[in-house]
């Protein structure tokens, strides 16, 4: 397993990025020091949880011995949990080391968009906001809301937000697409049937030593009042800013933080990563690795349904993995779906790779 999951290499950086802490003038820039602690606490929770495994499975032997020596039949019961204990660690150290892409490891900047389906597709870009919300929550992830305005009558006309964490974007990199909702309409007096969608765009937040081209000439800042249900309660001076790339007419809005320095600070991270996003297309035409194939948020594009009327299923259209526990599913629980996708990822870069080798020889 330490093969497997390149033990020794990250050892190695690991150590390397502790020499680095230990430097005179490491603190001098407060951003790099900050991200080379976050990537060496990483890689220090990676290596543990390793170790932890392979101490709790060598207790577990000798356990297991003692157990069947002296017919314990307590004792058995506690060997049996802990080796579902240790198969579901292994579980997570398996899922860690799929994320090796080059911004897998840090962290997602989260769009969602209300689509086809009127009022209501704001209603679900809300519940959809928490979902990935009680989702990061469970991770022990930290979430920064930038933008959350308050639709016309229900929901939410957008959300952005950044998810901090170790392997975020690489996580959340299969809810990129647009999700379907059915159930009965809440505003409908006939309690008709109602389909609506949201579409998820999700990006890695660059690291600074990534390269964009970004001049202050070509940006119009504005400021204004915040507005929406995270603006009314954060305070009522113009501290909202949006952005507008003139070039390319990208525009950013954050509302959220208190500060209008924070809230621009905020807009540029996100800027970064948008015009990395369409200046990588320019370049090599390999969008796909950043955001996915663009589609209408429309029928015949989702790649999760959400079931909830008139039987109860959550599907994912393109690993097959459901479930009809609709309730927890809306409350952030969505591992399956999201480690399912990766899984079925995995195996289809396994396959066409040996397909490839042996198409060649």
């Amino acid at each position: 397993m330490a093969e497997y999951l390149h033990l020794e290499a990250k050892r190695g950086d690991l150590a390397a990025l502790e020499a680095k802490t230990g430097e005179p003038d490491f603190w001098d820039d407060q951003s790099t020091a900050q991200a080379v602690m976050a990537q060496a606490s990483g890689l220090r929770d990676e290596i543990e949880a390793y170790e932890a495994v392979v101490s709790a499975l060598d207790d577990t032997e000798v356990a297991n011995e003692l157990a069947v020596a002296e017919n314990d039949e307590e004792l058995a019961r506690e060997v049996a949990a802990n080796i579902t204990e240790i198969a579901r660690k292994s579980s997570s150290l398996e899922v860690a080391s799929w994320f090796n892409g080059e911004f897998d490891a840090g962290d997602a900047i989260l769009t969602i968009t209300p689509g086809q389906g009127g009022l209501e597709a704001q209603d679900w870009a809300e519940m959809l906001l928490r979902i990935y919300t009680k989702y990061a929550e469970s991770k022990k992830w930290k979430v920064d809301l930038h933008d959350a305005p308050a639709g016309v009558e229900l929901g939410i006309d957008r959300a952005v937000f950044t998810v901090h964490g170790r392997n975020a974007y690489g996580m959340l990199s299969s809810e990129m697409g647009v999700h379907r909702l059915v159930r009965i309409s809440p505003t409908d007096e006939k309690k008709r049937r109602q389909t609506t969608f949201a579409g998820i765009e999700v990006l890695p937040v660059l690291p600074d030593d990534v390269a964009v081209d970004l001049k202050e000439d070509d940006l119009r800042i504005d400021v204004y009042r915040s507005s929406g249900p995270g603006g009314q309660s954060v305070n009522t001076t113009d501290s909202a800013v949006r952005i507008t790339h003139i070039p390319s007419g990208l525009v950013v809005t954050c509302q959220n933080e208190k500060s209008q320095h924070k809230n621009k600070d905020a807009a540029m991270m996100i800027l970064r990563s948008r015009l990395y996003e369409l200046e990588k297309a320019k370049r090599d035409a390999e969008i796909d690795e950043l955001r996915g194939p663009k589609r209408d948020i429309t029928f015949g594009s989702q790649i999760r349904n959400y079931v909830l009327y008139p039987y109860q299923l959550v599907k994912d259209v393109r690993t097959g993995v459901e479930t009809g526990n609709v309730d927890a599913v809306l409350g952030g629980d969505i591992d399956d779906f999201v480690v399912g996708y990766h899984r079925w990822r995995v195996h289809a870069e396994q396959a066409a790779e040996v397909g490839s080798i042996s198409g060649g020889e």
